[in-house]
């Protein structure tokens, strides 16, 4: 049950829709140029409660649930992703970690910084050999007394150059049949022995900064284990990415509509040969399949977040919305540059930064393929239970 009731839920979609449209859309440009968000519109987000909105009240979060979170990242994605990022994994995959699994004083330690803004969280997963599926992690954590010894690189990152808290996934232990062996532990991102290197120079998401991370000897005391329990990282990191396949989703659908309107309001002004190119049936017919998928895709989200939020279903639906949502998004941002035809192709032009900017979120949070995997895999092992 989410903890925000419809009215004061309408009221933070509205002030967020007015924040994306007012401020921040003007500011695109600027934040692609620069390749980092205005610290000004960074202090108004914190202002907003976005550092904190999918964190319970409890913990000065705004405490929304999934639900409310799909409909949030719908206005979200109209503008430069990197905003989002900014803040999506303090409420995403970091907070959500805590927020399930972590112990009342890992909680309270670090949620209400979370939630405010002050820190900026880290989800240290990614590494040079396990990506979608972390099963092949490589990075080590050996009990050394009352100690925990971490070893190991992670790449690409989210936020790690102005990360305070890396919450960091490290092998324990050699994976059984039922034991993966991977454990989770909260790393304050001042501890000697951690290195982060420079942000990467990326295709598109300018301004939404990753960058690798090693961890050398790097040494944390057994109270930052998470949940106080080995066994419960990789538990944690499977019930995170789930949660924020669906998150990402909704956010596919936001970049995708405002591709449509950019693509809607080019064809009813842009002239050939004296006609407006709207006029022209291919045109339109562009204009209605991607109309067709951002529809089907505010649909689809909607229905896998109550799917998610009833507990119904936590692991195929969420692969779903992020398979189907995000190649929507791709297929229409391609289809927004057609139209615009060579101004499409300009730097500056909105269409320009959103055929760049989607192609990533076919990639994190799981690709496409290991998104086809777990539903079909799924699928599978539900029928052969059934028999």
């Amino acid at each position: 049950m989410s903890e925000v009731e419809a009215e004061d839920f309408a009221e933070i979609l509205r002030a967020t829709r007015s924040f994306v449209r007012e401020r921040v859309m003007p500011r695109e440009n600027e934040i692609m140029a620069a390749d980092e968000i205005p610290a000004d519109l960074r202090a108004a987000a914190a202002e907003l409660g976005l550092f904190g909105y999918a964190i319970p009240q409890q913990w000065d979060g705004l405490g929304l649930d999934l639900t409310q979170d799909v409909e949030l990242a719908m206005e979200l994605g109209y503008t430069s992703l990197a905003l989002r990022s900014m803040f999506g994994t303090n409420n995403g995959i970091a907070g959500q970690v805590l927020v399930g699994y972590g112990t009342d004083e890992q909680r309270d330690m670090w949620l209400p910084r979370l939630a405010s803004g002050e820190v900026v969280a880290s989800f240290a997963l990614t590494e040079p050999g396990a990506g979608s599926n972390p099963a092949g992690l490589r990075t080590r954590a050996v009990r050394d007394g009352q100690e925990w010894v971490i070893d190991g690189s992670k790449r690409f990152i989210t936020n790690a150059p102005i990360a305070g808290l890396f919450v960091v996934f490290a092998r324990t232990r050699e994976a059984e049949a039922n034991d993966p062996g991977i454990a989770v532990f909260l790393v304050p991102a001042d501890t000697p022995g951690i290195v982060v290197g420079p942000h990467d120079r990326k295709m598109g998401q300018e301004g939404a900064w990753t960058a690798d991370v090693t961890f050398d000897g790097v040494r944390v005391p057994v109270t930052a284990l998470v949940g106080g329990a080995e066994q419960a990282g990789y538990q944690a990191a499977m019930a995170s990415l789930a949660r924020g396949r669906v998150h990402v989703a909704a956010l596919a659908v936001g970049t995708a509509r405002r591709a449509l309107d950019e693509s809607v309001a080019y064809a009813a002004t842009a002239t050939q040969g004296g006609t407006p190119i709207g006029d022209f049936q291919l045109v339109q017919a562009h204009l209605a399949d991607m109309y067709t998928g951002v529809i089907a895709g505010e649909a689809l989200v909607r229905e896998c977040a109550r799917k998610y939020q009833t507990g119904e279903d936590r692991r195929i639906a969420p692969s779903v919305a992020k398979l189907f949502c995000t190649e929507m998004a791709g297929r229409v941002a391609d289809k927004a540059v057609q139209i615009h035809g060579g101004t499409g192709y300009i730097r500056e032009v909105p269409v320009e930064r959103i055929y760049r900017d989607v192609r990533l979120l076919r990639l994190y949070e799981g690709t496409s393929e290991i998104q086809r995997l777990i539903i079909g895999g799924g699928l599978v092992r539900t029928a052969r239970q059934s028999h």
